[in-house]
Formats: C-alpha cells, structure tokens, sequence
C-alpha cells in the first residue's frame, strides 16, 4: 500500500501538470470546491499525458497508437509510477468515488482513433467518436460529485457531445491543415462542397450552409441537455452553467462571422469571460 506521503506527492504533480496548462482547463476553477480540486487535477493529469501522446512528439501515427496502449496497460494495472506519477492519485480518486474505469480507457481509444481516422462518414459516427472523447469527462465530474444518476449522465452527454462539437467548427482551419475534417462526408456531399475546397479556404454560400447545418444541429444538443441544470446544486450547476455559456458564446461568433470559420478561428476575449460571469450572477 502507498504511504500516504506518496498519494499527497502524486495529487502534487497532478496539480503541477493541470495548473501548468490552466489556460486549456476550465473546469478546475473557483466555482469548484477545494476539496474537490485535486481529484479534477487527477482526471486533468491523466487526460493530458494521453493528448500529448497522441499529438505531440516526432513519433509515427502506429508508435503513438503504441504508446498508447502501453499508458493504458500500465493505467489498468496502476504500474509504472516513474513514468507516470500522477496514477496514484487517480487510482485514489478512482476508488473513492467508484469512478468505471471505462470512462478513462474510453478515452485513450478516442486518442487511439485520431491516429487512425482523420475524417468521418456521417454524423452517427462523430457522435460515436465524441461518446469517447468528449461524454466520459461529463460523466467523470458527475461522479466526483456523486451524482449516479442515468438520465443524468444522458443529459450530460448531451451538453458535452455538443462542446466538443462547438471546438470542431472553432478549429476547422486549423484541423484542416492537420489532415482532419470532422464535418461528415455525406453532409459534404449533401452541400456539394469537397475538402480540397475547404483546405483552398474558398468560402461561398454552399460551406456557409454546410457549417450552420453544423451549427444548427449543436445548438439541438444544448437544448437537449441543457435540463441537467435542474439536477444540479451549488456551485458544479454554477460551473457547468458556464460552461455551457462559453459554448454558446463561441457558437454566437461563428454566427456573427458568417459561419466563416476556414477564415478565422473565434476565440473566448477577457470581455467575453467577464460578460458570462456576470451574466451567470444576474441569471
């Protein structure tokens, strides 16, 4: 068994790792409790390592796939701790709060995935895709705060499905040029637009429609999910409801630059953050 010191030096990088990327992790916040903060930083540690195997280094696609597998391996059976000191700690909170770990390996396979599909037939199968990368951190929170509840969790989905969408049409410039597209092909064959055409940045009324299709479709999930508010209490509703405004925050720019988003990518100002707060006080 861990000394105690250990598990307290395990939490500490995990606090280190999560702090030192704090621009990227909106969740660990003031609304969240102290005594809830570490075990965010634990889940924060785990899924950062897994997104810098998979998008950085100079390793091949199969080596990071790889790699991968072996974080995973080694997370299943709580080893390895001079690679990965953060896992103490997560096993920790893992236990405590009788977090599946399905949750966790769901997303090292949507990391594995990125290393292996850069582009989508239909909408079906983003939606499989965000199942794993983007429902499983919903879910984990809810456990943090020992919400069990399965339309819970469905409404969860719902609101984290559609953040992860709102970043695809945000970054699709920039996951262009990466060698991804996340709009699904037959929705680019229904508009009669190709990705070459998208990589040109050419911009007219047929990609102007594809992407607020897009849009149209993600609001719905917020509408969808936007009941598990009246679940919540204290300051988790406080955070997750603004969470969900920064989403539609970015969703009313890209409304605003015409769904020109292969043009410019928006962005979240110091007035936009100011504004949500503010809104969320008078609300």
């Amino acid at each position: 068994m861990l000394m105690n010191i250990d598990l307290e030096k395990s939490y500490d990088v995990c606090r280190q790792l999560t702090l030192s990327h704090y621009e990227n992790f909106p969740v660990a916040s003031w609304l969240i409790p102290r005594i809830k903060r570490k075990h965010i930083f634990a889940v924060y540690a785990f899924a950062r390592i897994a997104d810098d195997i998979a998008d950085e280094g100079d390793e091949s696609k199969d080596q990071k796939k790889e790699h991968l597998k072996i974080y995973r391996d080694d997370f299943l059976n709580n080893s390895n701790f001079n690679n990965y000191p953060h896992f103490p700690a997560l096993w920790a909170t893992i236990n405590k709060f009788d977090i599946p770990t399905v949750l966790f390996t769901d997303l090292i396979e949507a990391f594995i995935q990125d290393n292996e599909k850069s582009i989508y037939d239909n909408f079906d199968e983003l939606l499989n895709y965000c199942s794993k990368s983007a429902n499983p951190v919903g879910r984990i929170i809810l456990h943090l705060f020992n919400y069990k509840n399965e339309k819970m969790f469905q409404l969860s989905d719902n609101i984290c499905t559609a953040l992860q969408l709102t970043n695809f049409w945000q970054d699709l410039s920039l996951d262009l040029k990466k060698g991804r597209c996340y709009l699904p092909q037959d929705d680019l064959r229904k508009f009669k637009v190709s990705i070459d055409e998208l990589k040109s940045q050419k911009f007219n009324c047929e990609v102007r429609e594809l992407i607020k299709f897009q849009i149209d479709r993600t609001l719905k999930l917020f509408r969808d999910g936007e009941e598990l508010l009246n679940h919540l209490q204290g300051l988790l509703k406080l955070e997750i409801k603004l969470t969900i405004l920064g989403g539609r925050r970015i969703i009313n720019k890209i409304e605003r630059m015409n769904y020109n988003t292969l043009a410019d990518r928006p962005k979240i100002s110091l007035f936009d953050k100011l504004s949500l707060l503010f809104r969320l006080i008078l609300s």
